[in-house]
């Protein structure tokens, strides 16, 4: 795909991974629209950006503001890449926790909602949009990245809401790749490991300490950039299609 005469939608573009996709495609000349709810960061980026990046305040739970996000991108260009990059977190918590209390319920569902469901909301609609373009030879109308996590294999005590969810993006991946075959869009997954992002919600020497210090090699945690030069890679590359493709350094999460 030619990315540069097209434009792209990024879930969680105004930080973290998804803030670095924005600017890598956009340096490759591609527009793009900023979707994500925090107004201050994404309207900042769009400002330090210009040209043809847009923000566009969407709910990834919405119908109603995904579709004005990708109704946005096509403003620009032909939508033919969604990224699906927005985070949070709830907390972790295990089954049954050391006060004998179940886990909650309330806690699990967030996850869910977040990660699972908001990715097939963006994927569906996103796909949608992407099948009204003309295909471009080979390269179809489009691709769809969404985000997995290597905690979708090898889940951590007290992840089993967020592995369930991000396992669940790993197992959409190859039937709705196989569901958008006729259309020409593409469906592929990331799973990142350890990357550092504003999350983790400490500096930077003490998170590598803590989660760097695990990664075989390189040693050391991963950085947004190096997720969004995989997602222009697949973007670019028209082979990769129905697979996950873990970035994580060969690190894999032991039970605790």
């Amino acid at each position: 795909m030619d990315i540069s005469t097209a434009s792209a939608l990024v879930t969680g573009g105004a930080g973290g991974l998804g803030e670095a996709t924005v600017r890598q495609l956009a340096a490759r000349g591609t527009a793009v629209v900023i979707a994500d709810l925090n107004d201050e960061k994404g309207k900042a980026l769009e400002a330090e950006l210009g040209g043809q990046v847009r923000y566009v305040s969407t709910d990834v739970m919405d119908e109603t503001s995904v579709n004005a996000a990708l109704a946005a991108a096509n403003e620009l260009a032909p939508l033919r890449i969604v990224v699906n990059a927005h985070g949070g977190g709830a907390g972790a918590s295990r089954v049954v926790g050391k006060d004998g209390e179940p886990a909650s319920f309330e806690q699990f569902q967030w996850y869910i909602n977040l990660f699972l469901n908001g990715t097939f909301n963006v994927l569906r609609l996103g796909a949608a949009s992407m099948a009204k373009n003309e295909p471009a030879g080979e390269s179809g109308r489009g691709v769809i990245v969404n985000t997995a996590s290597i905690a979708a294999f090898e889940g951590q005590i007290g992840q089993t809401a967020y592995s369930a969810a991000k396992g669940g993006v790993v197992g959409l991946t190859l039937p709705a790749a196989r569901d958008l075959t006729k259309l020409g869009i593409r469906v592929m997954a990331i799973a990142p490991g350890t990357f550092f992002t504003p999350a983790f919600r400490m500096e930077r020497d003490e998170a590598e300490k803590f989660w760097g210090s695990n990664v075989p090699f390189p040693n050391r945690m991963g950085t947004p950039s190096e997720y969004a030069a995989l997602v222009q890679h697949i973007a670019e590359n028209d082979y990769l299609n129905g697979e996950v493709i873990r970035i994580d350094g060969a690190l894999r999460f032991s039970p605790k």
